[in-house]
């Protein structure tokens, strides 16, 4: 029996990518996405392989829990928790409409899906859970100058990287190999979506993003940074966020007594 991937947002960009290069590899798939139109190209473009298409919407609870649903009957190998959307605004122009699409697409269907392919995964031995996330992630300390305010869209790929994190822990004795996908700027629609033209912003293609997220695997990576050529840089974020956490005490700081 082929291995079984099951992939979120592969109607375009990054998931298409995961597609494509998981059937080279002898996955059959799930291609979970809003556009059926897009769904039925990319079924054709795979003959030698089965793709189920699913038509879901992750912003909605009904979306997320019928791939959910799916997640925990089928014995997945791999899961890519991919879909995504922008919304890129600052919080005082963001409907209310946009941020629960955002926090359910990002936050809390990675999150359910997960939890409902982990536990067949466990009984199994064996499994791969990868969250496309973003360097936006790390972008938290940067100015306005340097970055535009988008708060929740940033909190949600933070969310990310640090559940993986954790998760991994949780996980490596039972086999499982989790990953958090961190690219920059990549050519895919995702931008354009949003109204946004970056064509004069030198991007990644989407499938070197998949090259370096497979190859991270193999490297144990548990954060894939595609574009960062320093590794070293990932690891010194890692440590100084370790370096905090064990900074704590029960007395109250020096800065924050009456002096």
């Amino acid at each position: 029996m082929n291995k079984l991937a099951l992939v979120t947002g592969a109607s375009s960009g990054i998931g298409v990518a995961f597609a494509h290069r998981l059937a080279a590899d002898g996955y059959d798939l799930v291609a979970v996405g809003r556009r059926q139109d897009r769904l039925e190209e990319l079924v054709t473009s795979l003959p030698d392989v089965n793709v189920q298409s699913l038509v879901a919407d992750l912003s909605t609870d009904e979306g997320v829990d019928s791939v959910a649903d799916v997640c925990a009957s089928l014995p997945l190998t791999m899961l890519v928790n991919n879909a995504g959307v922008a919304h890129y605004m600052p919080i005082a122009e963001l409907s209310a409409e946009k941020a629960r699409e955002l926090v359910h697409v990002k936050t809390v269907a990675p999150t359910m899906l997960i939890r409902a392919a982990v536990p067949g995964m466990v009984a199994r031995g064996e499994g791969t859970i990868i969250n496309v996330a973003g360097m936006i992630a790390f972008s938290g300390p940067a100015t306005q100058a340097q970055l535009p305010r988008r708060a929740v869209y940033a909190g949600t790929l933070a969310h990310l990287v640090a559940m993986t994190q954790v998760l991994h822990e949780e996980l490596k004795s039972e086999g499982l190999r989790i990953q958090v996908l961190c690219p920059g700027v990549v050519a895919t629609e995702f931008h354009e979506r949003q109204g946004l033209d970056l064509s004069a912003v030198p991007r990644m293609s989407a499938a070197d993003v998949v090259t370096a997220s497979l190859r991270g695997l193999e490297l144990g990576e548990v954060v894939c940074a595609p574009g960062v050529e320093d590794a070293s840089v990932l690891e010194a974020v890692s440590q100084a966020d370790l370096a905090a956490f064990g900074a704590q005490s029960p007395e109250l700081a020096r800065r924050y007594r009456a002096s």
